[in-house]
């Protein structure tokens, strides 16, 4: 079974649905024609994923001189992420940033895209190890700039992601029916299906075959019998 432990980002994956919660496969409107992007082009790749707001510290109720109660607040997931490169067109559609047709780029003056994040890291074993949101907003809150000197000074892309419910009702269900803004599976559970995750995670995504993803896809778990891993 995965471990708690994680280490490194293998990759992030990115996706743009509609207002009913739909991939939309458009390279303007959307971030490809597949309809999903993994970021993993040459110099290309996420160097930092922080997620914090997964979950509120309670508030403690008192009756009788005694603690008698937590309360807790929902979760209100955001993801700091940082960018060793993203190709310029697909982060400006990310962020919502519109072509003015000569060259420019400006924010939209309506609604930002909802945009869908899923976030692949591994355990000490070598558990995948995925952390997906259905919806959110994509904000590029500040650029830095630094002078070159003897070494090149770099401004690498600081994103803030802040996550949403999902549009669909039937995405990320808890034991009590209502949605979560926030998921995350381990590939030797019984059960995982990349294929699945894909499709909950991205709108009804099914082109997972056709994405370059580092290191390739375990599609199963392992057994439930504890046999062996299916690939």
């Amino acid at each position: 079974m995965a471990g708690a432990t994680t280490h490194g980002i293998l990759y992030a994956a990115f996706g743009i649905v509609d207002d009913k919660g739909d991939i939309i496969k458009d390279a303007k409107k959307g971030v490809s024609e597949l309809g999903v992007e993994v970021v993993d082009g040459d110099g290309e790749g996420a160097t930092t994923a922080n997620i914090t707001g997964l979950e509120q510290n309670g508030t403690i109720k008192w009756a009788n001189n005694k603690a008698k109660r937590i309360t807790h607040g929902k979760q209100q997931p955001q993801v700091a992420l940082t960018m060793l490169d993203i190709k310029k067109d697909l982060l400006n559609r990310l962020k919502g940033y519109v072509s003015d047709g000569k060259g420019g780029y400006v924010l939209t003056s309506g609604s930002k895209p909802n945009v869908a994040l899923l976030i692949c890291s591994e355990d000490m074993d070598g558990t995948r190890i995925y952390e997906g949101f259905a919806n959110g907003e994509l904000t590029q809150p500040a650029q830095n700039h630094g002078t070159d000197n003897n070494n090149i000074t770099e401004a690498d892309t600081a994103l803030t992601y802040q996550a949403l419910a999902p549009i669909k009702d039937t995405t990320f269900v808890d034991d009590k029916g209502v949605t979560q803004p926030y998921k995350v599976w381990a590939d030797d559970e019984a059960g995982f299906d990349i294929n699945a995750m894909f499709k909950e995670v991205f709108g009804g995504f099914d082109g997972v075959a056709s994405l370059k993803i580092p290191g390739g896809t375990k599609t199963n778990s392992v057994a439930v019998d504890g046999g062996s891993e299916l690939h």
